[in-house]
């Protein structure tokens, strides 16, 4: 058994991330109202400087 979980855990650690790639509409529909969030609070409150800017472009990027 020890044996069986040695040999399966590099095969799940590789093909773990992947299973969490695929998005449903509802997952599609919630980082629109993210955007629009963000949108608004960029609309209100402006970034400062060129930094700021740079970094809010940055995460939007990764998100």
């Amino acid at each position: 058994m020890r044996k069986f979980f040695v040999a399966i855990l590099p095969v799940m650690a590789l093909l773990g991330p992947l299973a969490a790639c695929s998005q449903g509409p509802a997952e599609r529909t919630g980082e629109k109202i993210d955007r629009a969030g963000q949108n608004l609070r960029d609309a209100v409150d402006p970034p400062s400087g060129p930094g700021e800017r740079m970094g809010r472009s940055i995460d939007r990027a990764l998100n």
